[in-house]
């Protein structure tokens, strides 16, 4: 339960107990917290700005009772659908979460996918609640990633980077809890000016956040080596999708500005109504 995590270079050292206190004979994880943590402010966020997009906040917590089940199913499901080899002989592990085993990715699809049907469910501009989704989802990752850090996982091969991290007295490896957290500190400080500053459309700032994310995700995700592969074909399942979804992003980001559109959704349909509540 306890690691011993070093930053040799710049002279850290810490000793961390992965249960944080019992609660009536139960463990509770620092993983659960921190993820909780990171939600709970992303929710703030999202809440804080929520007028500005034509919503409300009885329909963002009406959107969440849809959102959080979701995301944390698929999280989950990905997870165990990519280490199946492992969980076809544990079935008895299926749904032990409290201590890791969710896929970050998952979570994304499973949350935009509820987000989707809610909007479509109550005849909301979809596109622009991807966009305050979005800059809550950054917020979440940046701060959940750290949940990795308590667990001593989702990082690297050894490494002479300064930034280093040496797990119970290992070789240094690369951090990418770190790298993927500091990435994603970056890019919401970057697209929240874009939404106050340069917003053009709606969609734009979720076609941001696939850019942003999927580019730095894929660089970091070639540095792991407890990543998630297709089979045996050696291909990284997070890297495929980062490319995917930055190709997506890029793509649509230039017709949408090409075309002078006001909500993504005009690509497809140049009547659709821009506004958030129809």
């Amino acid at each position: 339960m306890i690691n011993e995590i070093s930053f040799p270079a710049l002279g850290l050292d810490f000793t961390i107990n992965r249960v944080a206190f019992s609660l009536f004979g139960l463990n509770i994880y620092w993983y659960g917290i921190i993820i909780a943590l990171g939600f709970l402010l992303g929710v703030g966020y999202i809440n804080h700005r929520i007028t500005e997009t034509g919503f409300t906040s009885d329909l963002l917590f009406d959107c969440l009772l849809w959102a959080v089940p979701s995301s944390i199913v698929c999280a989950r499901l990905y997870y165990v659908a990519f280490r199946w080899d492992y969980y076809s002989v544990h079935l008895n592990e299926l749904l032990s979460t409290r201590s890791g085993g969710m896929a970050i990715y998952g979570g994304v699809i499973g949350a935009l996918l509820a987000v989707a049907l809610f909007g479509r469910k109550k005849r909301l501009n979809i596109p622009a609640m991807f966009d305050i989704a979005s800059l809550g989802l950054l917020i979440g990752q940046l701060i959940g990633r750290w949940a990795n850090f308590i667990n001593a996982e989702a990082h690297g091969g050894e490494t002479a980077f300064f930034l280093g991290m040496s797990i119970n007295g290992g070789a240094p490896v690369h951090p990418t809890f770190l790298y993927e957290s500091l990435w994603n500190l970056v890019g919401f400080l970057l697209i929240h000016t874009i939404s106050k500053r340069w917003l053009r459309f709606r969609g734009q700032i979720f076609l941001c956040y696939l850019i942003w994310y999927g580019t730095g995700r894929f660089w970091i995700e070639g540095l792991r080596t407890d990543s998630l592969y297709i089979g045996a074909t050696g291909i990284r399942v997070s890297q495929l999708l980062s490319a995917a979804a930055v190709v997506a992003g890029a793509s649509l980001m230039a017709l949408c500005l090409r075309r002078g559109v006001q909500t993504l959704e005009q690509l497809w349909n140049p009547h659709a109504d821009p506004r958030a509540q129809r």
